[in-house]
């Protein structure tokens, strides 16, 4: 990047909008999709690792295959919206027909990445570790014999080849299904010249086969992809006809459900009908075998309405995602990360009289997620809880979160559920532990129209002596004891009555339909988040330049929201010291000269996904610390329910700036920074420091 163009800030006396202007210029911004891409270099970087666990080098390849097939049906498919519609670009000035090129190039570079370390790094480095991903070219005899016993008896059966000509035109293809062109020379049996077919391998066909013991090497595993069999057996569907060619493509599609929710009486039933076309709606991305020729190209790509910038090739499986299954098939402990015990901070005791002598913080997974579970259990059955109230996000499926409310309902307590029905690729999970609430009586509410209800927020109501007492839980991450275990989030279990009425106030707000309200603690999206922190980055500024020390820490999955990049760019520029936390996107640029050179940006990919969000702010000597649901970003800020609580107990603030921000500014193992140039960096110890991973460091506290 031309930094030598950014404007180094106001001369002094300037107009304060002159100064705001120049915070517009586009050069300071970085691209959110693209930002979004760099960081799937990085979790691919996991992969490359030779100090990562076989087995987990391979997860971290199909965890950045599945990020990139998510960013294709939401990101990707936003920016074809846009051209479509001719919407404007976004701060970083780029147009999104321009945009669609650069994803193209810089997902073409991942995806050439990806297949570069399964095919020269982590198939072979398996295949020595005794853990075999054969191709069709390497079977031998016994092997293809056995598989093309396999194919006829439990792949053929529900195999639906279909021949294009005028009368069979070209199917509809489901979203990211495995299919294979084929193409065919003769006749069929009713004399039809055969010209090209395409074999769809349903959802139920397991995508990936372990060969029995008796043909694979002693003490070894061996394991053959469903693509594999497909292309090696093809011409058993096509009796009489030769085969020249067999090409596996994917596609990928617009994955955005769209329900106009003031027109809907039934949000519930609209989106039902929705889901059933998910699966079908416009394609963005066409990935393909990298010597399919083409003519066949073209095809394809005509009939998905795709143009050149939307295909992908690829040397390998298309969908290498589902390679992940190898990690959980073998059982080689040598080959994981080691196992480990989650503290349990409320084992064994009543959480409300734990709760009631002071507030609990839980750091997970480093902290058990039985601890919430508990709570909620123990108020399910508690015959002094009078009531209970919930926001669902995500839970997953048999959650045991549902079945405490489906208890307590039964147990006759006031249950009340705030489910958001479009929670993204959890819409249908959603709808149905839903209906088994409303089944067991407790009152389902869906949240507010035209605004996703993302807070985490548990609310108790109990009976103790002649007072109510309200208990509250409230976390960075989802009600889900899967994603607990393996992403960093902070949960605040509290008996704070301020904090108690916010809660309170705000599931009335989402039930009944009150009005807006000021609340004593917390701060609010779409209300008073945004304000809240732009106030906050705003009074840090005002200490820098009163010639006291402003500082800000902020740990997050991403940000981009304009009005707050402005305000800690105004921030540097008064001196502020500011370190950022960012996981994912980020379009803040750091380290311009007069501009943000007072900003650090840093990333950390490890072990577990890096979810928490927190904020610091020094507030000249009277830190603040909060937690929150929300990203910095202009969907979380403006357009979600959300909320911000804050850390109250001395105790516990230092131990989240100690666990949760200090920590991670000391990682020089699995952190990135950001230059100004837009690229980051590995970080690595300086000569005369010693290695040190955060997430190594809370583990080995257990």
């Amino acid at each position: 990047m031309d930094t030598g163009r950014l404007l180094p800030g106001p001369p002094p006396g300037a107009p304060e909008h002159d100064a705001d202007d120049a915070l517009r210029d586009p050069a300071l911004y970085l691209n959110r999709e693209l930002s979004q891409l760099d960081f799937n270099f990085r979790v691919l970087a996991q992969a490359l690792d030779p100090q990562v666990p076989l087995l987990e080098r391979l997860r971290f390849l199909c965890i950045s295959c599945t990020n990139l097939d998510e960013f294709f049906e939401i990101r990707a498919a936003t920016v074809r919206h846009a051209v479509d519609f001719g919407l404007p670009a976004a701060p970083d000035g780029i147009a999104p027909a321009a945009l669609l090129d650069a994803i193209h190039d810089r997902a073409a570079g991942l995806v050439q990445a990806q297949y570069e370390c399964w095919n020269q790094v982590l198939r072979p480095a398996l295949a020595e570790s005794g853990v075999r991903i054969l191709g069709r070219n390497s079977w031998d005899k016994r092997q293809r014999r056995w598989l093309r016993a396999y194919f006829r008896n439990k792949v053929m059966p529900v195999l639906s080849p279909l021949g294009l000509d005028p009368s069979h035109p070209f199917p509809r293809i489901l979203n990211k299904s495995l299919n294979v062109a084929v193409v065919l020379e003769g006749m069929d049996a009713f004399g039809r010249p055969g010209h090209m077919a395409i074999v769809r391998a349903p959802r139920s066909l397991s995508r990936i086969v372990e060969l029995p013991a008796g043909l694979r090497g002693k003490g070894e595993q061996a394991f053959v992809l469903l693509s594999s069999m497909l292309a090696a057996f093809v011409d058993e569907l096509f009796p009489g006809m030769t085969v020249r060619g067999a090409y596996q493509f994917r596609v990928t599609r617009n994955s955005e459900l769209i329900v106009d929710e003031d027109e809907v009486e039934n949000l519930a039933s609209a989106l039902r009908t929705e889901l059933v076309g998910r699966g079908y709606r416009p394609a963005v991305r066409l990935e393909i075998a990298h010597d399919c020729p083409k003519p066949i190209v073209r095809t394809l790509l005509q009939n998905f309405e795709l143009g050149e910038n939307a295909v992908y090739y690829i040397d390998g499986p298309v969908n290498l995602n589902r390679v992940i299954q190898v990690h959980d098939l073998v059982q080689r402990p040598e080959l994981k990360y080691p196992p480990f015990t989650p503290r349990n901070r409320l084992e064994d005791e009543n959480v409300f009289k734990i709760v009631a002598r002071g507030d609990v913080l839980l750091h997970h997974p480093f902290d058990s997620f039985s601890g919430v579970l508990e709570l909620l259990s123990q108020a399910a059955s508690d015959p002094e809880v009078l009531a209970i109230k919930q926001t669902l996000y995500r839970t997953g499926k048999d959650s045991a979160i549902v079945e405490a409310l489906v208890q307590a309902a039964r147990n006759g307590k006031d249950v009340t559920a705030v489910v958001e029905l479009r929670a993204r690729f959890d819409e249908e999970a959603n709808l149905a532990f839903a209906d088994r609430l409303q089944e067991a009586g407790v009152q389902v509410v869906y949240g507010v129209v035209g605004f996703k209800t993302h807070a985490k927020m548990l609310l108790i109501v109990r009976r103790e002596g002649r007072r109510l007492r309200r208990y509250v839980h409230m976390g960075t991450g989802n009600y889900h004891s899967g994603t607990a275990r393996a992403y960093t989030d902070l949960s605040l279990i509290t008996a704070d009555p301020d904090i108690g009425t916010d809660v309170h106030l705000l599931f009335q707000q989402l039930s009944g339909l009150a009005p807006s309200m000021r609340l004593k603690r917390l701060l609010q999206s779409p209300f008073t988040l945004h304000s809240g922190i732009l106030d906050r980055i705003e009074r840090e500024t005002r200490i820098a330049a009163s010639g006291r020390s402003g500082r800000i820490i902020a740990k997050m999955n991403a940000l981009n929201e304009p009005q707050v990049v402005r305000a800690l760019y105004r921030a540097s520029q008064a001196g502020v010291s500011i370190d950022l936390i960012v996981r994912g996107a980020c379009t803040l640029r750091p380290g311009i000269p007069g501009i943000s050179d007072n900003i650090r940006v840093r990333s950390i990919v490890g072990r577990f996904l890096e979810h928490s969000r927190v904020y610091w702010f020094g507030n000249d000597g009277r830190p603040e610390l909060y937690g929150a649901s929300a990203d910095w970003l202009e969907r979380n800020l403006l357009r979600r329910v959300e909320t911000c609580f804050p850390i109250l107990d001395p105790a516990l603030v230092e131990r989240v700036q100690r666990e949760a921000l200090q920590n991670y500014l000391a990682d020089n193992l699995n952190a990135w920074e950001l230059g100004a140039d837009g690229r980051y960096y590995k970080c690595a110890p300086e000569p005369d420091q010693a290695p040190y991973s955060a997430q190594q460091a809370l583990l080995d506290a257990l």
